[in-house]
C-alpha cells in the first residue's frame, strides 16, 4: 500500500527529529510492505525565510492532497520582530483552520523506566499515568473577534471566547469515543461559574454523554482541575476542553510525566484526515547539535499510522519498539542518567528502526 505524506519539518530542531521519525517509518514500510512517500513543504520561519510568508498556500495545497500531515516544530526568537499575524506560530493556526483539524488529542504518558524523572513524588504516580487531554483546535478566543484601539482611557484590547453549539458536539463526540477505548471517564474542563460560553459548554457536553451511558462523566471548573493534575492526576482519564484551557492544561499534563520530548499530539479532521507533531517546541539553542530527543516524533508518526492510516499493528510496532529502547538502557540526551547509554538524535531514529525490525 502507498500512502503520501506532508512533511513540514520547520524550524529549529524540527529538521533533525523529523528525519529520525521518517527513518523509523521507512523501516516500518520495508516490515509490513508499505510505501510512504514524502511531499516536504515549507511553514513557520522557514517558510518565512525562503518565501516570505509563514503558511504558503502551497503547503496548504499539498498538506490537503496528503494522507497525512507530519510536523516538526515551527518558531523560534529569530522572528520575534516579526508582526504578530506573520509570526511563524501562525501558521499553526492557519493549518488547522485550513485543513479542518478541530480536535487535538495530547496523550500524556509516564514511562516505568522514566518515572523518576517526573516533578511528582514517586507515590502519586506509582503504578503509570496515562491521561488523553481532548483539546477543541478550531474555535475559542484563538479565533475569536479580536482587537486594540486606542480609547479616550488610553489603548484597549480584547479578545472574544466564542463557542458554537456544533463545535463543542463534534468535540465531546471525539472525547466520548475515545474514552470508549480507554477506561469510560471523561473530565469536561470548563468555567461555568463565571462564563457564558463555558455554561453553553456545559450544556452541550451533557447532551452528547446521554449517548454514552457506558462513560461517566464529570464536571470539573478550570482552575481546580490545574491543581488536581498535580494532585492526583490518576483520578483523569480523558480530559475534555476548550482550546485555551487545553493550551494550558495539556502542557501541564506532559510536564508531569517528566519529559516533554517524549510526548506526541494528533491533530484530527472530520474522517480520519491529521496532522501529527510532537508536543515539544522548535529549541533552537540546541538545533544541529544532534542532541534533540525524536522520541516524540516517532511516537507521534505511530499515532498517524493508528488515526488516519488505520494501521494498527504498525503503530504498535513503533511503540513496542520505543518501550524495548528504554528498557534496553538507551536514552536521549535529555533523559539519560548514571548507567544508560545515551545517544543522539540521529542514531535514536536508527536504534528504534531497528528495534522495529
Amino acid at each position: 500500500m502507498e500512502y503520501n505524506i506532508a512533511v513540514i519539518k520547520g524550524d529549529g530542531i524540527g529538521p533533525e527529529v523529523v528525519d529520525a521519525a521518517t527513518s523509523v517509518l521507512d523501516k516500518v514500510g520495508e516490515k509490513y510492505g508499505h510505501s510512504f512517500r514524502y511531499e516536504y513543504v515549507l511553514a513557520g520561519g522557514a517558510a518565512i525565510d525562503q518565501v516570505g510568508e509563514c503558511l504558503p498556500s502551497e503547503t496548504v495545497r499539498i498538506c490537503k492532497e496528503s494522507d497525512g500531515v507530519l510536523l516538526g516544530a515551527v518558531g523560534g526568537p529569530k522572528w520575534d520582530d516579526v508582526p504578530g499575524d506573520q509570526r511563524p506560530e501562525r501558521a499553526l493556526l492557519g493549518l488547522r483552520k485550513e485543513l479542518g483539524l478541530y480536535a487535538n488529542l495530547r496523550p500524556a504518558m509516564v514511562f516505568d523506566e522514566l518515572s523518576a524523572a517526573s516533578p511528582l513524588k514517586a507515590e502519586i504516580i506509582a503504578g503509570g499515568l496515562d491521561i488523553l487531554v481532548v483539546r477543541e483546535l478550531t474555535g475559542g478566543i484563538y479565533f475569536g473577534e479580536r482587537a486594540t484601539k486606542e480609547t479616550p482611557e488610553g489603548l484597549v484590547a480584547y479578545d472574544v471566547e466564542k463557542y458554537s453549539e456544533g463545535e463543542i458536539r463534534r468535540i465531546a463526540k471525539t472525547a466520548f469515543d475515545m474514552a470508549m477505548k480507554r477506561n469510560r471517564h471523561v473530565t469536561s474542563v470548563d468555567k461555568a461559574n463565571v462564563l457564558d460560553s463555558s455554561r453553553l459548554w456545559r450544556k452541550i457536553v451533557a447532551e452528547v454523554a446521554e449517548e454514552y451511558p457506558e462513560v461517566a462523566l464529570d464536571n470539573m471548573y478550570v482552575d481546580n482541575a490545574a491543581m488536581q493534575l498535580v494532585r492526583n492526576p490518576k483520578q483523569f482519564d480523558v480530559i475534555l476542553t476548550s482550546n485555551i484551557f487545553g493550551d494550558i492544561l495539556s502542557d501541564e499534563a506532559s510536564q508531569i510525566t517528566g519529559s516533554i520530548g517524549m510526548l506526541p499530539s494528533a491533530s484530527l479532521a472530520d474522517g480520519n484526515f491529521g496532522m501529527y507533531e510532537p508536543v515539544h517546541g522548535s529549541a533552537p539553542d540546541i538545533a544541529g547539535k544532534n542532541i534533540a530527543n525524536p522520541l516524540a516524533t516517532i511516537l507521534s508518526v505511530a499515532m498517524m499510522l493508528r488515526y488516519t492510516l488505520g494501521l494498527s499493528d504498525e503503530a504498535d510496532a513503533i511503540e513496542k519498539a520505543v518501550d524495548q529502547f528504554l528498557k534496553k538502557g538507551y536514552r536521549t540526551f535529555d533523559i539519560a542518567g548514571g548507567g544508560d547509554t545515551p545517544l543522539g538524535t540521529r542514531e535514536t531514529g536508527e536504534k528504534v528502526a531497528e528495534l522495529v525490525g
